[in-house]
């Protein structure tokens, strides 16, 4: 029903050799904060502690799985916001599931810190998963993916000390294949502002676009 797995491809944008290292060894530990599933939740509606932004988000059953799905129409932007309001040290994580249609591509993508926060966000038409501070793209990779499956994201902020984070970038795609990882790091200088997770889509391709096991957690660095 919902499988464990995974391709991985772990994107952390912009990092010294010597930070990527560090970070990659001092695994941070989890806490859960918020978690969602859909299992317990009402047919039709929307989730009580979410906002909605915009968009005619809902929760639908798919075969024994409840999920939570954008229409696919209108052809706009749309976001929910979710969890507890945190500022550094928090990893938000959500998996996506869209179909293209023709050469029509649906976006959608992950998000800490608020509405005008951080996003990871893969655009297919373009080939990209993007990394976005506001409306600015801050850091890019390829991306090979085929849509149609589900795909995990995941984004992660982590205080490095006062004048340093380490914004965290990670895609996992459904495959019964490769396991290999590569780590990439954003470097940011200028304290987060406090926010909720947020998760959004794009339904470009005119077809649903479906969201599924929500999960922000905070990050301790072990000791």
């Amino acid at each position: 029903m919902k499988q464990k797995i995974f391709f991985t491809l772990t994107l952390v944008l912009i990092a010294t050799a010597c930070r990527a290292q560090e970070v990659i060894t001092n695994s941070p530990v989890e806490k859960t904060l918020y978690e969602n599933n859909f299992e317990k939740a009402e047919l039709e509606k929307v989730p009580s502690e979410f906002l909605v932004l915009d968009g005619g988000f809902a929760v639908k059953q798919d075969g024994t799985n409840k999920l939570f799905e954008l229409p696919g129409a209108p052809l706009e932007t749309f976001s929910v916001l979710f969890g507890p309001t945190v500022e550094a040290d928090v990893a938000v994580s959500a998996k996506f599931r869209g179909t293209p249609k023709g050469r029509r591509f649906p976006t959608f993508a992950i998000g800490l810190n608020g509405v005008g926060g951080y996003k990871l966000q893969i655009s297919p038409a373009k080939k990209a998963l993007e990394l976005t501070k506001g409306d600015e793209v801050v850091g890019t990779a390829p991306f090979e993916g085929k849509i149609g499956s589900w795909i995990t994201l995941r984004l992660e902020n982590r205080k490095v000390n006062e004048s340093e984070w380490m914004i965290v970038g990670i895609i996992r795609l459904e495959s019964l294949h490769d396991t290999n990882e590569t780590h990439l790091i954003y470097t940011e200088k200028t304290k987060p502002v406090a926010g909720r997770a947020s998760i959004w889509g794009s339904p470009y391709s005119g077809t649903p676009i479906q969201f599924d096991d929500l999960k922000v957690s905070s990050l301790e660095t072990a000791k």
